[in-house]
């Protein structure tokens, strides 16, 4: 099975702020299987570190209120390439990303208030039928 998986979660350094998720969970699973690791806001050109960003009445704003939406929708666009060309059969992503989170993202406020919704990655594998999961629906 080839699965899709944030790139931070899997310890690259590419989070807002140069850091990353790494989630032994997340590298226990996939041991077994290929893996394409996807970073959509880097692909979509945005810097390492960058200024954190929520989704801002639909559109990607960050802390500073620069729209950073393009970025994050351009990035969603070539990371569903990546991995559609792999032919991969679901992803993991990053929880409250306003990319890969596919439950829960931050509300706009930049307060840390999480609301039900989910990043414009995670919302465009699943319009094109790639099931999306996050770390704690590993089994």
């Amino acid at each position: 099975m080839k699965i899709a998986v944030s790139a931070c979660l899997l310890g690259h350094n590419c989070k807002y702020n140069g850091s990353n998720n790494q989630n032994q969970m997340v590298l226990d699973y996939v041991t077994s299987h290929e893996v394409v690791p996807v970073c959509p806001e880097q692909l979509g050109g945005l810097p390492t570190p960058r200024v954190p960003a929520e989704i801002v009445n639909g559109v990607v704003t960050n802390a500073e209120g620069e729209c950073v939406d393009t970025q994050f929708r351009r990035g969603a666009r070539r990371a569903l390439d990546i991995v559609q060309r792999a032919g991969v059969d679901c992803a993991i992503l990053q929880p409250r990303s306003p990319s890969c989170g596919s439950h829960q993202i931050y509300d706009g406020s930049f307060s840390g208030t999480l609301i039900d919704g989910e990043g414009v990655f995670a919302a465009l594998l699943r319009e094109h039928g790639i099931q999306v999961l996050e770390p704690d629906e590993l089994g």
